[in-house]
């Protein structure tokens, strides 16, 4: 009897204990706020089996020499710079060489404009050449891509300012990009002596998401495809790598992934820095908001949404002047970047913070003291803010 007891007492034991247990291990699922992956509501049948083939291969294919990694790369997948969907760390930081001025990349026999850092066994990775400019860039974050490249030129055109008419500092341009052979123009692309408007990058130096794309397949992982052939290596055509499917899931995956979603707009303080965003003219090159026009996807048509961007160049002057280019921008000149999903960004980035085109703002507050140019009138106001007003400021940029 005793011994019944003390077994009856040892099953309670164990339960108790392995009840205790999995509600210690198991974890609430993250709210959808609270993470950058994920598609666009709206999506068919079709269409959400065509975004999970892109997550598939944006998420989990992982290239080897086998499967035609390299032989000079930077990262053997496309999760590898894009942890979740967002921004890059240090570690993921690519550098463009090769470009300083709008004539064009004198070192594209040297293995401009992307510089493979690693190399297979039996191979040397790249060297930037003697005398060629070069700038690092930071991983951007992918969500959201989908609504501005649904935007028209006619659009960007409308707000761009090239010689500040209205005198208020800020002029912003549009990069104008030679398109590659395989880019065919939508009915919202406008040419301009053969040249398209670039959204995507840094420099806004890619028109498309396709273009994107197949970029950086070819310059990240040395991975040909039918759209760019060319071996990063030898410089000869070969064969592709990657199917047209397989690059044409991941631009669907990236142009249906959902756009970052507001966090504490209700908070009194969030709502008294967007104030001060405004009022300091932030919002002047981050432009809050955009509508989309009709789209052949229809989770993209006809819906308003808040980037933060004009997509256009700004010239920063020589604070964040690194000296390369792409297109016709200047060395000083860079895409307004979006906003939304900052607040994530230390999710991706290791619990830290690593802001503007090269990573090196370790805060929001070091990013901002680091405009000039067209943005020093701004930053010239921020400073003359009261500590708990800059404290409202970027909880509100945390907010996006």
């Amino acid at each position: 009897m005793k011994n019944n007891i003390c077994l009856i007492l040892i099953i309670i034991g164990l339960s108790l204990f392995m009840t205790t247990s999995c509600e210690d291990i198991l974890t609430q699922e993250p709210e959808m706020e609270d993470i950058l992956d994920g598609p666009i509501d709206g999506l068919s049948s079709s269409e959400s089996l065509e975004f999970l083939e892109g997550d598939v291969a944006f998420n989990e294919q992982v290239f080897t020499a086998e499967t035609g990694l390299g032989p000079l790369f930077v990262a053997t997948s496309c999760v590898s710079c894009h942890a979740g969907d967002g921004k890059g760390h240090p570690f993921t930081t690519l550098t463009r060489f090769g470009q300083s001025d709008v004539s064009g990349n004198q070192f594209m026999h040297l293995g401009a404009p992307q510089l493979q850092n690693r190399a297979l066994p039996g191979y040397l990775p790249e060297q930037i050449p003697s005398g060629a400019s070069s700038a690092k860039f930071m991983p951007p974050a992918n969500t959201g891509l989908g609504f501005l490249a649904a935007l028209t030129d006619a659009q960007i055109l409308a707000i761009a300012d090239p010689f500040d008419s209205n005198n208020d500092g800020i002029s912003g341009v549009p990069n104008y990009i030679t398109p590659p052979s395989f880019f065919s123009p939508k009915w919202f692309h406008q040419e301009n002596n053969g040249k398209y408007i670039g959204r995507f990058g840094k420099k806004a130096a890619a028109i498309d998401l396709l273009h994107q794309t197949v970029n950086a397949y070819n310059q990240d992982m040395g991975i040909t495809s039918s759209f760019s052939p060319r071996d990063t290596y030898s410089g000869l055509d070969i064969d592709p790598e990657v199917s047209n499917r397989t690059v044409n899931n991941v631009v669907f995956y990236l142009r249906t992934l959902k756009a970052p979603l507001r966090r504490n707009q209700n908070d009194a303080e969030v709502q008294a820095g967007e104030a001060l965003f405004s009022n300091l003219k932030c919002a002047e090159c981050h432009k809050p908001q955009w509508t989309t026009p009709n789209s052949d996807i229809a989770g993209l048509a006809n819906k308003t949404f808040y980037p933060y961007t004009d997509l256009l160049l700004h010239d920063m002057e020589s604070g964040l002047d690194d000296g390369y280019t792409e297109g016709q921008a200047q060395t000083s000149e860079w895409r307004t970047p979006p906003l939304w999903g900052i607040g994530l960004a230390k999710k991706s980035q290791g619990g830290q913070y690593f802001l503007l085109h090269d990573g090196r703002a370790r805060s929001i507050e070091q990013a901002i003291l680091m405009h000039g140019g067209e943005a020093l009138n701004s930053k010239n106001s921020y400073q003359q803010l009261t500590t708990g007003e800059k404290q409202k400021l970027v909880k509100f940029i945390e907010s996006l």
